[in-house]
C-alpha cells in the first residue's frame, strides 16, 4: 500500500510542480493502514508540517526554479526519489521499504524486479536534492549545515560568522602541526631505530612524540654524560690542574664535544659535518674559550698524526682491488695528472701573488691539491642509492682517485718538509723522493703480506686483531719515517699496507663494501674528526687575518679548482664517460677538508723558537690558505655533487640497494663484533625417519581434500 502511494507521488512530481498537490499526496500517505505503522511514521512528520503551511504561500512558490530547494520552518527536507541502489545489509532502518512488515526480506519486489531472491531488498538512494560530490554553484545553493544528520540552509550572515569562528579556532589550535618546520626538525633529530625499544609506562606523557627524544636516545645521552664525567674525575685525580675547568685538557674536551654537536647541527642540512666542527673551533678561538697554545701544542700535534694515520688507512681500505685492476690506468691518469696541475698552479700563483718562496709555495700546493673523501663519500652514497652513475661505476672511480690524491699529497708534503727543515747535505735532499717512494711501497707491501697470515683467518678474534695490527703498523710507519728523516715514506706505507691487506682479505672472503676493519676505522674517525677540525678551526684568529692574504688566497684557490676541473674533463677521454659525466667527476674532486686540516698547521709546529719572522709569516700564510680551502670548497663541493648529480649522471631503472656500503653512514660500535660471527650451525639436522619417508612417497599421488559446508 505504501509503495502504491509512493508511485502515485512520483508520478505527480513528474507531471506537475504544484507543491500543494505534493502536500496533499504526502498527507494522504501518512494515514495509510494500521499494519504499516513504520510506514505511517515515515510520512507523518512531513504531513504534519505541510498541513500547517498556508496554501497561498504554496501557490506563490509554484513558479520557483526547479533547482531551488524549499525550506519549511527549518525542518529536515522530505526525500522524493525512490530510485534504489545496490543493497547493503548494514544499512540502518531507512534502508528497506519496511523491514518490520516484510517477513521475507529476500523476496522480489515485483514480477519485473531485477533483484534476485538472494539479494536483500532494494535500498533507497540518497535524495537528488542532497549531493555528496559538491554543488554546481555554491552561491545558488547556499551553505548546508548538519541538522539531525540531514542538510539545512543557513543565511549568509550565519555562514560568515561560522567561517570567522573557524578561522579563529585554526589560529588558536592549528591542525597542521605535521606540516610545520618544528615537526620536521624534531622528526629528523629523532631519527629511525632499527630495533624496538622499551619505554617507561608514562614516558609518552612526559615526553610526547616527536617533540622530545625517545627513551633510548635519552638513555644513550645520559650514559655518555655519565661516562664523560667519570673519566674527567679520573683524569683530574691523575693529571691535576690541566684537567680542571680552565685547564688546557679541559678546554680540548669541551671543544671536542661542542664541535661534535656543531657537526650534528650542520648535518641536518645535508652538508658535511666537518663544516660545523670547523666553525665551532673558529668561534671558540675568537671568543676566548680555546687555550691550546704553549706546551699543550705537542699534544695537538700528536692528535693530528693519529688523525692523519686514520685518514690514510681508510683511503687504502676504500680502494677496491678488483676495480683498481680493471681501470688502474684511468685511476692513475685521473688521479695523478690533475693533482700535478693543481699543485703547480697553486705553487706558481702563490709564489708571484703572495710572495712565497718556491719551496713554501709548492708545500702549499701539495696540501691544497688533495681531495677529501669525508665530503665526497656521503654525497655519492645518496646518489648511489637512487641509482645515479652506478652503471658505469662512477662512485667507485671517484673514491679510488680520492685515495690516490691523499696518498700523493701527504707523501710530497713529507718530502718537501723533510728538505725544508733538515740540515743535511745535498745528497740527502736528492735522495728524498726515490727513497720515500720505494721505501714506503716496500713497507706497505710487506706489512700487507704479514696481515694476510697473521692472525689466522679462522681466529674468532680476527676483527679486533687485524684492526689493531693495521693501525699500529700505520703509526709505526708515520712516526718511524719522521724519526729517520724520510717523512714522505710513512704516509705511502700506511696507504699501501691497508690496500694490500684489503686485497688479501677480499680473496679470503671479505667484501670491500662490508669490511669490518673498515667499519672499525670509521668509528675511530668519528672520534678523531671533531678533534681534528676543532683544533684546526681554533688556529684561526679573525682579528689577525690579513685581508690581502685572504682575497689573493681565494683567487689562487678559484684558479686552481677551475683549471683542475677543465683538465679532468679533458683527460677522461676513452673512459666510456659522456661529457656530462666527465664534468661531474671533475666537480666532485674540488672538495678540500681532511688532508688540509691535518697538514695545514704542521709547518707552524715545525718551526722552532729560533725561527725567523719571515718563516713564521710563510707558515702563517700556508695555514691560512689551507683553512680557507676547507671553508670555501667543502660546502660548495657537497652542494654541487648533490645538485648536479641528478642532472649529469644517468639513472638506472632499478635503484641500488647498498645495505653493506659501510663507508656511507655513521656506524656505531654495534657494527663491530669482537668475535668473527660466522654463520654457526644450530643443532645438526636429524636424518629423516625411513617409515615417514616411505609414507610420504606412497601418499604423494593423493590430492588434498577440502571439505566445505553449505548452510541451507
Amino acid at each position: 500500500m505504501y509503495i502504491h502511494h509512493l508511485k502515485n507521488m512520483n508520478e505527480n512530481v513528474e507531471n506537475s510542480n504544484n507543491l500543494s498537490h505534493i502536500a496533499a499526496t504526502l498527507s494522504g500517505s501518512g494515514n495509510t493502514g494500521g499494519t504499516g505503522s513504520n510506514v505511517g511514521s515515515v510520512g507523518s512528520s512531513n504531513a504534519t508540517v505541510l498541513s500547517n503551511i498556508n496554501i497561498n504561500d504554496l501557490n506563490n512558490l509554484n513558479n520557483a526554479n526547479n533547482r531551488s530547494t524549499l525550506v519549511i520552518e527549518n525542518q529536515p527536507k522530505r526525500r522524493v526519489s525512490i530510485a534504489s541502489d545496490p543493497a547493503n545489509e548494514y544499512r540502518h532502518t531507512g534502508g528497506f521499504d519496511n523491514p518490520a512488515f516484510e517477513q521475507n526480506p529476500r523476496r522480489k519486489i515485483s514480477q519485473t524486479s531485477v533483484h534476485s531472491h538472494t539479494d536483500i531488498g532494494p535500498a533507497r538512494r540518497k535524495s537528488i536534492l542532497v549531493s555528496n560530490t559538491g554543488h554546481e554553484n555554491e552561491s545558488d545553493l547556499g551553505s548546508l549545515h548538519s541538522y539531525d544528520h540531514r542538510s539545512c540552509r543557513l543565511s549568509a550572515l550565519d555562514v560568515l560568522n561560522t567561517k570567522i569562528q573557524q578561522h579563529q579556532q585554526n589560529q588558536q589550535f592549528p591542525n597542521n602541526l605535521e606540516e610545520s618546520w618544528l615537526y620536521t626538525f624534531c622528526i629528523k633529530c629523532r631519527g629511525e631505530e632499527n630495533t624496538p625499544s622499551w619505554e617507561p609506562p608514562h614516558w609518552q606523557k612526559i615526553c610526547p612524540y616527536p617533540l622530545c627524544p625517545s627513551f633510548r636516545q635519552f638513555a644513550r645521552i645520559t650514559v655518555l654524560i655519565l661516562i664523560g664525567v667519570l673519566l674527567w674525575i679520573s683524569a683530574y685525580v691523575i693529571i691535576g690542574e690541566t684537567a680542571a675547568p680552565g685547564g688546557q685538557l679541559f678546554s680540548l674536551v669541551v671543544l671536542t664535544v661542542a664541535a661534535n654537536f656543531g657537526g650534528y647541527i650542520i648535518s641536518l642540512t645535508t652538508l658535511p659535518r666537518l663544516i660545523g666542527m670547523l666553525i665551532v673551533g673558529i668561534l671558540f678561538q675568537n671568543i676566548g674559550w680555546a687555550n691550546l697554545d704553549g706546551e699543550f701544542s705537542h699534544v695537538t700535534s700528536h692528535l693530528r698524526k693519529f688523525a692523519l694515520t686514520i685518514i690514510l688507512i681508510r683511503a687504502g681500505l676504500e680502494m677496491e682491488p678488483d676495480a683498481f685492476k680493471k681501470v688502474y690506468k684511468t685511476i692513475l691518469k685521473l688521479g695523478i695528472i690533475p693533482w700535478i696541475l693543481e699543485c703547480c698552479v697553486i705553487g706558481v700563483s702563490s709564489h708571484f701573488l703572495l710572495s712565497l718562496p718556491w719551496v713554501w709555495s709548492f708545500l702549499l700546493g701539495a696540501i691544497v691539491a688533495a681531495v677529501s673523501p669525508a665530503v665526497v663519500v656521503p654525497c655519492l652514497f645518496r646518489l648511489r642509492t637512487k641509482g645515479y652513475g652506478v652503471a658505469k661505476g662512477i662512485p667507485t672511480l671517484i673514491i679510488a682517485v680520492a685515495g690516490i690524491d691523499d696518498a700523493l699529497s701527504v707523501a710530497i708534503f713529507g718530502i718537501i718538509s723533510s728538505v725544508m727543515f733538515s740540515d743535511r747535505g745535498l745528497s740527502y735532499q736528492i735522495a728524498q723522493a726515490p727513497v720515500c717512494i720505494v721505501g714506503g711501497l716496500a713497507f706497505g707491501v710487506i706489512w700487507g703480506y704479514v696481515a694476510r697470515y697473521f692472525p689466522e683467518k679462522g681466529d674468532p678474534y680476527i676483527v679486533p686483531l687485524r684492526t689493531i695490527m693495521l693501525f699500529s703498523g700505520g703509526l709505526t710507519a708515520v712516526y718511524g719515517s719522521e724519526e729517520i728523516g724520510f717523512e714522505g715514506a710513512g704516509p705511502l706505507a700506511a696507504v699501501f699496507a691497508a690496500f694490500v691487506s684489503n686485497l688479501f682479505w677480499c680473496k679470503q672472503g671479505w667484501e670491500v663494501e662490508d669490511n669490518p676493519v673498515a667499519t672499525a676505522f670509521e668509528i675511530f674517525w668519528m672520534i678523531f674528526e671533531p678533534i681534528l677540525f676543532g683544533i684546526t678551526g681554533a688556529t684561526v684568529k679573525i682579528d689577525e687575518l690579513d685581508s690581502d692574504i685572504v682575497s689573493v688566497g681565494i683567487g689562487c684557490l678559484v684558479v686552481g679548482c677551475v683549471l683542475r676541473i677543465l683538465c679532468t674533463a679533458g683527460l677522461a677521454f676513452g673512459d666510456r664517460l659522456n661529457m656530462k659525466e666527465k664534468f661531474f667527476v671533475a666537480l666532485s674532486w674540488m672538495s678540500k677538508a681532511t688532508v688540509q686540516a691535518a697538514l695545514g698547521p704542521v709547518a707552524v709546529k715545525h718551526l722552532g723558537s729560533d725561527a725567523s719572522e719571515e718563516d713564521k709569516h710563510y707558515a702563517y700564510v700556508v695555514q691560512t690558505i689551507a683553512v680557507l680551502s676547507i671553508v670555501l670548497t667543502a660546502p660548495l663541493g657537497a652542494i654541487l655533487i648533490s645538485v648536479t648529480g641528478t642532472k649529469l649522471l644517468t639513472k638506472t631503472k632499478q635503484p641500488q640497494i647498498v645495505e653493506g656500503w659501510r663507508r656511507s653512514h655513521r656506524p656505531s660500535i654495534r657494527d663491530i663484533s669482537i668475535i668473527d660471527e660466522e654463520e654457526e650451525r644450530e643443532d645438526p639436522e636429524l636424518s629423516e625417519d625411513k617409515e615417514t619417508a616411505d609414507n610420504t612417497q606412497t601418499n604423494a599421488h593423493i590430492p588434498n581434500l577440502t571439505f566445505t559446508s553449505n548452510s541451507k
